[in-house]
């Protein structure tokens, strides 16, 4: 999957806050959270509780079949509790059908739309796990875990049973510093969401 440099992503998050609608929303939450497009697509409210800051995408939505506790930073908190809630919709990001979310189009063509022809959504993942390589002093495992991934090595996977929640608690928010500090005109345009 092509992905955009991690160095790039702060200056492409703060054009996407500017913009108001749910595709924009959508994929601004996807780089916070480093989700896949169909995690954040079907989405829906249940799944959040934004007074403890976690999102939990339940087994039977994650490619390994396994529950995923999505620790969230204060910016996609204030994100998701900007968005408005469309009423007799259960996604966080309804779609122009009744009852349905968003196409699975809708965020890569927000991103063509901005950056043109290449890229695609899921390389925010990669740009999410490059920037976690060359920046922090993360290790592969918390890393491996902010990402959902599954563990290839039968004993590893066996003796792992914790979700380090608390240590990918941090690397999301230093994750979201990141996406926010970097820019200086990040405030007034993130404060649309806050408000």
């Amino acid at each position: 999957y092509r992905a955009m440099d991690w160095k790039d992503v702060p200056a492409f998050a703060v054009e996407l806050a500017g913009k108001p609608d749910y595709s924009a929303r959508a994929l601004l939450l996807t780089i916070l959270c480093a989700t896949r497009t169909s995690e954040t697509l079907n989405a829906t409210w249940s799944e959040f509780d934004l007074a403890a800051a976690t999102w939990t995408i339940p087994a039977d939505r994650m490619k390994a079949g396994k529950e995923h506790r999505i620790p969230l930073a204060s910016d996609a908190v204030a994100l998701l509790r900007a968005t408005p809630v469309m009423q007799d919709n259960p996604f966080v990001f309804p779609g122009a059908r009744r009852n349905r979310p968003l196409s699975n189009m809708a965020m890569l063509e927000m991103l063509r739309g901005m950056c043109g022809e290449g890229l695609t959504v899921h390389g925010f993942r990669s740009a999410f796990r490059d920037w976690i390589t060359e920046t922090t002093l993360h290790p592969d495992a918390i890393a491996e875990q902010a990402l959902a991934h599954t563990i290839d090595n039968k004993v590893e996977r066996a003796y792992r049973r914790g979700d380090a929640f608390e240590r990918r608690r941090d690397l999301m928010a230093q994750w979201a510093d990141y996406l926010t500090l970097d820019a200086a005109v990040y405030s007034e345009r993130w404060s649309r969401f806050v408000a």
